[in-house]
């Protein structure tokens, strides 16, 4: 059951930002670049019983993957600009993210 209430919540969230985005894109994009779904994933966590070590794991791994995300994103809207397909320019940014990702693990202290 809790996985169907977070299934219809987070495609509820989805559908939402997508429709304010047909008529605002630039604040559509805004609210979707907002950690919506990072804190709802928090939310769940600590609602199915996560302790406080779990939720400070999980919000550093999220920042973890913030820079490669970024630069996908980045990588896209440069594709995009530039006359690229969607799913070029998703594709390109894929690469982008497996590679810094790489770089990320190669050098971890």
């Amino acid at each position: 059951m809790h996985f169907l209430v977070k299934v219809i919540v987070s495609a509820l969230i989805i559908g939402v930002i997508t429709e304010v985005a047909k008529y605002y894109s630039t604040i559509g994009g805004f609210i979707a670049a907002l950690p919506l779904i990072s804190l709802l994933s928090l939310f769940w966590i600590s609602f199915e019983g996560g302790n406080k070590q779990e939720l400070s794991q999980f919000a550093l791994g999220v920042l973890y993957g913030f820079p490669a995300s970024a630069l996908l994103l980045f990588i896209v809207y440069i594709g995009l600009k530039n006359s690229f397909t969607l799913s070029t320019s998703v594709l390109l940014g894929i690469g982008v993210w497996c590679i810094v990702f790489v770089c990320q693990k190669l050098f971890q202290a």
